[in-house]
């Protein structure tokens, strides 16, 4: 069961300036301007869950000025606006925006960059200024469903950033500072509003995912109603907001043997330290109902994280076909949750 998407679906479109996003050279003098298309082509990305930023050589503060002046600068998530080289750029917002380089899109007027990028970062697709008019009928830019998650995603990177602008401030162990968020997870059992999130979700999270495998819709849909299988869904928020649906967990029951199909957090959670309470909720589960409970893991270039996740909770292997893995846990030991996040079940 899952099928794979046959077009990867980008997550960042990151743009050019100078005749690229407005017309004109801003340190030549020019009084740029920005073609109405060029407006409407950002809030229709941003509108379907595309986030975006900048690779421009300018001078910082006066290019952020005339995107604040054309309504713009909202739209750009750690515009990196400098004179370094635009694969170093996009080298910066790969680490800030913690997503795979194979999910840029990269638009620029100039083949000279273009090339540069392509050299160092074969995974990113680059694209002349010239399309730049024809990039939301892209089929790699038109998600087929857009989920409430989805038109806040720019708005959850900027929750992000209040955060880690928060961390950075404070003084004291980094397990305090995540007391101070009051995150709370809510694990429940997946309805029909959280179907078009979590196929989303199989699709777009690599790290922390047991099997890479992509669910559709429909697939899903059978599942919720399936009384061989468990599907559970989990939403973190804290004191900055919501996160959204982080994280999803598909368990396969057949008497007293329970198997984790698939295993899922959003790599935004990452540095939270919540992405073992979904596995930890899972284990207390499997153990007060007195099942056996197994895994399988297929190991890809990616997911490492996810295998350390597994290993840390006391999960073994117990059978290995290439990168296909099924674990076991004795069940011996069973943690409480971090007291760094509550966690409320509705089960």
């Amino acid at each position: 069961m899952g099928v794979k998407q046959s077009v990867k679906m980008a997550k960042c479109v990151v743009w050019d300036l100078d005749d690229t996003l407005w017309k004109g050279t801003l340190s030549s003098g020019d009084e740029v301007v920005v073609d109405p298309r060029i407006l409407e082509t950002v809030k229709t990305l941003d509108e379907r869950g595309i986030l975006q930023s900048i690779a421009s050589k300018n001078n910082h503060d006066d290019a952020m000025r005339k995107l604040e002046e054309f309504g713009l600068a909202e739209y750009f998530l750690h515009p990196q606006i400098n004179w370094n080289s635009k694969s170093s750029s996009l080298t910066e917002l790969q680490a800030k925006l913690n997503i795979g380089l194979d999910t840029f899109i990269f638009i620029d007027d100039q083949e000279f960059e273009r090339d540069e990028v392509a050299f160092v970062h074969p995974d990113v697709e680059t694209i002349d200024a010239a399309d730049r008019f024809l990039l939301t009928d892209l089929p790699r830019l038109s998600p087929v469903h857009v989920t409430e998650d989805a038109r806040r995603r720019r708005l959850m990177y900027r929750e992000g950033e209040q955060r880690d602008r928060s961390e950075l401030a404070f003084q004291g162990p980094h397990d305090e500072f995540l007391r101070s968020l009051d995150m709370v997870l809510d694990i429940s059992p997946a309805g029909g509003d959280d179907l078009l999130r979590l196929e989303e979700l199989t699709h777009r999270t690599s790290q922390l995912n047991s099997t890479g495998i992509h669910y559709s819709y429909d697939e899903l849909e059978k599942l919720i109603d399936d009384p061989g299988h468990d599907l559970w869904v989990c939403e973190l928020t804290d004191r900055y907001g919501s996160y959204g649906k982080v994280g999803m967990a598909l368990v396969e029951k057949s008497g007293d043997q329970w198997t984790i199909a698939l295993l899922l957090m959003s790599c935004r959670t990452v540095s939270k330290g919540v992405g073992t309470v979904l596995l930890q909720f899972l284990v207390k589960r499997a153990a007060e109902r007195g099942a056996r409970l197994f895994a399988r893991f297929r190991r890809t270039d990616r997911n490492r994280q996810m295998l350390l996740t597994y290993r840390l909770a006391n999960f073994h292997v117990v059978s290995r076909d290439g990168v296909d893995h099924l674990f076991e846990n004795d069940l011996e030991i069973v943690r409480d949750y971090p007291d760094h996040v509550r966690v409320n079940v509705d089960a």
